[in-house]
């Protein structure tokens, strides 16, 4: 009996970790038609607008899940944390994409999010208390150099830094926090609660701006950029979280974070279907490098307590 036993742990922390690893996958490929949708909605409505109205029409759809599933209140620590959550992804990563976005292309800012991942797994260490093992590291960085490497070499980096660069790395720096955070959380609410209630949270802030905003600048589009509004408001600031973050509770924030470095290879190419813009079939070879990347980041092992990995 304790021969069994002692075999249905690590089986039940690797079928956690594949779980884990495929639900984190379902969130990325959600969320890497963000850019190229923030980019065709800021080209008829206000970047304040998008970024905070998509956050109200998910904290509406929020309101209405926590209702019908009947979900207790968070305590009162689980508010502070959930206040980290909505700093990161419910306000910070939108607003300044958004506003990076009026004057760059969404495969200019791909390249900046390359470094999501590595900005995650620093975060998992800081704000969920897991311990990578130095062979994670070595895999998530290879990564990170091919992805960047291949967008450099594909021209989507011109110029210097820029204002719309430094939008971009504080929406990363924030997004990161958030992640982390949101992870941890969601193995206590669960990943759908976590962002739900992070949305209501949200709400007295970014219920007014959007209103100022809508004010200001009339919202005036036509039903493609709308149709990116609520690919934003439904998908992007609410759907994808669900299956992300649960995916991060239960595969480790660090591990399930680094599937986002296929994420810039995805959003190119979401771009030239969407907008147009042109994708070279190095994409193919720097998606496999990079898919292998995470594959061997998947089958590091913790040499620690630590790493907290399929919980």
């Amino acid at each position: 009996m304790t021969g069994k036993s002692s075999a249905t742990v690590p089986s039940t922390v690797t079928a956690n970790r594949l779980v884990g690893l495929a639900l984190g996958a379902l969130g990325v490929l959600a969320f890497s038609v963000s850019l190229p949708a923030t980019r065709v909605a800021v080209g008829q409505l206000d970047p304040w607008f998008v970024a905070f109205g998509r956050a109200v029409g998910a904290a509406l759809l929020g309101w209405a899940y926590l209702r019908i599933t009947d979900a207790p209140r968070p305590t009162r620590d689980q508010w502070r944390r959930l206040s980290v959550v909505a700093l990161g992804v419910v306000v910070g990563f939108p607003l300044f994409t958004s506003l990076a976005l009026l004057t760059q292309t969404s495969a200019h800012g791909a390249v900046v999010i390359t470094v999501l991942p590595a900005v995650t797994a620093v975060f998992a260490v800081l704000r969920a208390g897991e311990r990578p093992p130095p062979l994670f590291w070595v895999a998530g960085a290879g990564g990170l150099l091919a992805v960047s490497a291949f967008l450099g070499v594909g021209g989507a980096v011109h110029g210097a830094l820029s204002p719309a660069d430094l939008f971009l790395l504080v929406a990363v720096l924030l997004c990161g926090l958030g992640y982390a955070e949101g992870g941890a959380l969601a193995r206590e609410l669960g990943g759908a609660r976590t962002i739900c209630w992070a949305l209501l949270l949200s709400l007295p802030v970014t219920g007014p701006v959007t209103a100022v905003a809508a004010l200001a600048d009339p919202p005036r589009a036509d039903g493609v950029a709308w149709s990116a509004f609520g690919y934003l408001t439904v998908v992007s600031m609410f759907l994808g979280f669900f299956a992300w973050y649960a995916g991060l509770a239960r595969g480790g924030v660090a591990r399930v974070g680094q599937v986002q470095l296929v994420q810039p290879v995805l959003t190119l190419g979401w771009s030239a279907l969407l907008l147009g813009e042109s994708v070279t079939p190095a994409s193919v070879a720097a998606a496999l490098v990079v898919l292998g990347c995470v594959v061997l980041t998947q089958r590091t092992r913790s040499g620690g307590s630590g790493d907290r990995g399929g919980t």
